[in-house]
């Protein structure tokens, strides 16, 4: 079985986040490893608070991994200092060249701040010129790129100023855009690549962009080219909000085990 990893952060009310990574990667056939990186109090609306994980542990958990799994790809998700940035840089230079996927977590679906001051430019000098793919939403890219954008022809135009940070690809997720599609745009330097579906009328959105990534990393994982690995997370994500599930009191997660059945239908009573 692929093995692969992410590096982020915490979700007490287990709709993004670590939590989100590791239900991403066993519905996509994979077996989750992770480094947490902080630990964040929050529920379907708000967040509440959060704690920084030490960099030392940061760099232990990373290493203990490294020292036992063949990690095929890495995922990282909330890096909230410009410290744990630099210490999850290091460690990636530190355990060889392999896939990966960086999702600039900026804000939580709640508009909560994930990230500190400093930390946004740590991850454009360190982390995205080592990337495979960047998974920029539009407010992420405009962040990125130092631009705003308002339309198809801006999203193009900040994908050509993200690819000279030095990643391979950079996907703009267009989520947040308006349109009865969400359209993607995969960007490699050269060639645009356009993902679309059908927009899903649901607030249970949240995970979206841990999910989102998390497949992109597996599936590369399992050997797809970026181009194939982001159609199959496209769809897949696609289905996971059309079948979100309504808990709590504010937006619901999205369910990467929509295509199991229910487990009541599946298993054997034990009364006999």
């Amino acid at each position: 079985m692929k093995q692969v990893m992410t590096i982020a952060g915490s979700d007490s009310g287990g709709g993004a986040g670590i939590q989100a990574d590791l239900k991403a990667f066993a519905a996509m056939g994979v077996f989750g490893t992770s480094a947490i990186t902080s630990i964040t109090a929050q529920n379907t609306r708000d967040v509440r608070d959060i704690h920084d994980v030490p960099v030392k542990t940061i760099r232990a958990q990373m290493r203990a991994i490294f020292d036992d799994f063949e990690i095929a790809a890495v995922k990282t998700g909330m890096l909230s200092t410009a410290e744990i940035v630099a210490c999850v840089a290091e460690e990636l230079e530190r355990a060889g060249e392999r896939p990966l996927v960086v999702d600039p977590v900026m804000v939580s679906a709640t508009r909560a701040s994930l990230v500190q001051q400093g930390a946004v430019p740590e991850l454009m000098r360190r982390l995205i010129p080592m990337a495979m793919v960047v998974t920029p939403n539009m407010h992420e890219a405009a962040v990125l790129a130092d631009m705003e954008i308002r339309s198809a022809d801006d999203a193009e135009r900040a994908a050509a100023k993200i690819i000279t940070l030095g990643c391979r690809w950079v996907l703009i997720k267009g989520g947040h855009a308006q349109g009865d599609e969400a359209v993607d745009l995969l960007f490699d330097g050269k060639k645009t690549l356009r993902f679309g579906a059908p927009r899903v009328a649901t607030s249970n959105v949240h995970g979206t962009g841990c999910t989102y990534a998390s497949a992109i990393a597996a599936r590369i994982a399992l050997g797809e080219e970026v181009p194939r690995a982001v159609r199959n997370a496209k769809t897949f994500i696609t289905e996971a909000i059309r079948n979100g599930i309504a808990v709590g009191k504010g937006a619901g997660p999205t369910n990467p085990f929509y295509f199991l059945p229910p487990w009541r239908t599946t298993l054997r009573s034990d009364s006999t």
